[in-house]
């Protein structure tokens, strides 16, 4: 039986997929409304095939509790914050799941530690708690790093088919979690040291945020001098070695926006282009503040009540708005005393969450006449005729109306 710890984005995903192949599952949630919904029956966030897929989970007998099990095998993956001050990972969650872990598991026990974690954070923050507790590493308590690999909107696809990592002390034990991932994982998995796999992990996420501050940087450039950006990516992108992916209005979500800070934090005057690729993309919302003021300027716009922000999120098709771009401008909006003016509209967020917020795409369209499209979500890509007479400022390149403002 595999006892999953933390039942988020990606604890609950994994609980289920793993339930729904033949694998004996309790998931375990310090949230009692969490587990009682679980309970319930019911999905706590929305996504791609996840319903379908907790539904199969529990045909095969997941349980749900608030409780932690005795078991030979544990999943943690709980959240992994970094401090706003010194960049480096904060494993308080961490921590505190794998203490609960050890007050109940048995001798012999792999606690593996799904949540993504900088370089270096089982030798400093696992280890001397395992040691504490009295256990001897390597025959009491096995500790593996199989770092997630999924994206929000994709996560049932991606847990099947995406390339794997299993970091581990002792290589059969290795085997072993690997047994377990490949009753559903399709993908190849790769055994290797626990050090590599963390490493691994925050180097994809970080190059991807690095690629995206060259675009975003790119698109500084060509405002400064008038150039098309969109334009000249198109055509650098026809050469076969060179992919630069499209310039926006920041990056969110848990990971690519997070896990590069891991590595400022962790080797302070050595990962200066890292540094930098943060800091870019960071200033990217204050960008889109810019470009809003200036287009408001040359329209002789004055009310910033008549100006609505589309999408909290910080990716399409999901209701996600962790370290969203919006958020973060709306914040700064606040600084300047009129984030609480503008409209704002997601149809993925149901709940109120800022000022002036929309549940009506129509209400929002009619009560504001200049729209900033900060999230590609389907419903605006199949409404685009709906905009027209607006004023538009596109950061995601998916409106072709005539006279749209972009990055």
């Amino acid at each position: 039986m595999v006892n999953v710890v933390g039942l988020g984005y990606i604890g609950l995903p994994t609980a289920l997929m793993l339930a729904s192949h033949g694998i004996r599952v309790i998931g375990t949630d310090y949230n009692a409304q969490l587990v009682k919904t679980l309970n319930q029956g019911k999905t706590t966030f929305k996504e791609e095939g996840l319903d379908e897929l907790f539904q199969e989970a529990m045909k095969a007998g997941i349980k749900f509790s608030n409780q932690y099990q005795s078991t030979d095998m544990y999943i943690i993956s709980v959240p992994t914050p970094y401090d706003e001050v010194s960049k480096k990972v904060d494993a308080t969650y961490v921590e505190k799941a794998v203490e609960a872990v050890l007050s109940v598991c048995p001798k012999g026990a792999i606690i593996v530690v799904e949540s993504t974690i900088s370089p270096g954070t089982i030798n400093r923050h696992v280890r001397p708690l395992v040691l504490q507790k009295g256990y001897e590493i390597g025959k009491d308590i096995h500790l593996v790093h199989a770092p997630e690999r999924i994206i929000p909107g994709n996560m049932v696809y991606e847990l099947v088919h995406n390339s794997r990592t299993i970091g581990a002390d002792d290589k059969e034990i290795g085997e072993k979690v690997k047994k377990v991932y490949s009753s559903f994982c399709e993908g190849e998995i790769v055994v290797t040291d626990i050090r590599t796999a963390e490493m691994t992990k925050v180097v994809e996420n970080t190059f991807r945020d690095i690629n995206i501050a060259y675009a975003n940087e790119l698109a500084k450039i060509c405002r400064s001098d008038n150039m098309d950006v969109y334009e000249i990516i198109r055509i650098a992108n026809k050469h076969p070695r060179v992919n630069i992916l499209q310039p926006g209005p920041g990056v969110g979500g848990h990971c690519i926006s997070v896990d590069p800070w891991f590595l400022v934090g962790d080797y302070p005057g050595l990962a200066n282009i890292i540094l930098a690729a943060r800091k870019i993309n960071d200033s990217m919302p204050e960008f889109v503040l810019g470009r809003i003021h200036d287009i408001m300027q040359e329209r002789g716009m004055t009310d910033v009540g008549r100006v609505g922000l589309y999408g909290l999120t910080y990716k399409e098709n999901v209701d996600d708005m962790r370290e969203s771009p919006t958020l973060q401008m709306l914040e700064s909006m606040e600084k300047h005393l009129c984030g609480h003016l503008v409209k704002v509209y997601d149809p993925y967020i149901t709940r109120d969450v800022v000022p002036n917020q929309y549940h009506d795409l129509d209400a929002f369209l009619k009560d504001i006449d200049l729209i900033v499209l900060l999230v590609g979500h389907d419903e605006i890509k199949a409404n685009m005729d709906k905009l027209r007479g607006k004023v538009i400022l596109d950061t995601r390149k998916i409106c072709e109306i005539e006279g749209t403002y972009r990055l």
